[in-house]
């Protein structure tokens, strides 16, 4: 029998356009410059912006900020390059800070 309430999702704080499911969350244990942040495999309804090399904690990446498709709002970053081996996994990964996203259908 299918869950009627639907899948759980995460959607941009400011318009509730969702963007992310939580079954595509593969870590939540990612710092942002302003708090916790999550690893996701997959976002929706994003916009990226251009892409850049950014010192991060674990080194150098090239990565692309994401923003919401409906109301602009940047709500974290996409990891286009990782420079270390170790690093590769985040490749294509996208990142939504904690504080930007809200839950629906909890």
């Amino acid at each position: 029998m299918a869950d009627s309430t639907g899948p759980r999702i995460y959607s941009c704080f400011n318009c509730r356009n969702p963007v992310s499911r939580h079954d595509d969350i593969i870590s939540k244990a990612f710092q942002a410059s302003n708090g916790r942040a999550f690893l996701f495999s997959h976002a929706m309804n994003i916009v990226e912006g251009p892409k850049e090399d950014r010192h991060l904690i674990t080194g150098l990446h090239t990565i692309a900020d994401v923003s919401c498709s409906d109301c602009g709002q940047v709500l974290g970053w996409k990891y286009e390059r990782a420079y270390q081996d170790s690093q590769k996994y985040k490749e294509g990964k996208i990142v939504l800070e904690k504080f930007k996203i809200v839950k629906e259908n909890w």
